[in-house]
């Protein structure tokens, strides 16, 4: 039986939001989990910003991520290091892995050609469970994660905007877009 890698990230921002190019991950957060959504493994870390070390006002409201939680942590290719070792123990019942919507995917891409980094996750198919929760539930357009909880008949729970929390809440709507057999 197969796992699933559920990933969401937190990154530096501001009103208005930033193009891609210019934001930087301060939050990884995955959750490895079966098709019904339960999670057998999971990762969190912070990671200190580079470009841009001073979260913005309204970063720190959004994310509820403090200064110092960015300040004392490890810088990308760091946290990366120990994110590779972890992903590698459970690389025989990978799957694919998934994130709510593509930002998160075009993230990862960014840093990994900025830092010169390479990733098992480069192996493996990308889901963008978004897409396939509104293809499955014939909406006319794709619904934030919140809204689709709701459609799904949950509640968000914890903390929005804090990148394994927001993980876990993606897995719980895996049983309802993945069809049986597809990866």
């Amino acid at each position: 039986m197969g796992h699933w890698l559920v990933i969401d990230l937190e990154a530096t921002t501001d009103e208005g939001g930033w193009p891609v190019t210019e934001m930087e991950i301060i939050e990884i957060g995955a959750s490895l989990v079966t098709r019904e959504g339960h999670e057998v493994d999971h990762f969190q870390r912070f990671v200190r910003p580079r470009r841009r070390p001073q979260l913005t006002p309204f970063c720190r409201e959004l994310t509820h991520i403090d200064q110092d939680d960015v300040d004392s942590a490890a810088t990308f290719t760091e946290v990366w290091a120990q994110f590779e070792p972890w992903l590698g123990q459970h690389r025989e019942q990978l799957q694919a892995w998934i994130s709510w919507g593509d930002y998160d995917r075009r993230q990862l891409l960014q840093e990994w050609q900025h830092y010169k980094v390479r990733s098992l996750l480069e192996t493996l198919p990308h889901i963008n469970l978004k897409q396939r929760f509104a293809k499955a539930r014939h909406l006319q357009r794709p619904a934030g994660l919140n809204s689709a909880l709701q459609l799904a008949g949950l509640q968000f729970t914890g903390q929005q905007h804090r990148a394994l929390i927001d993980a876990r809440n993606t897995a719980r709507l895996l049983p309802s877009s993945l069809p049986a057999g597809s990866a």
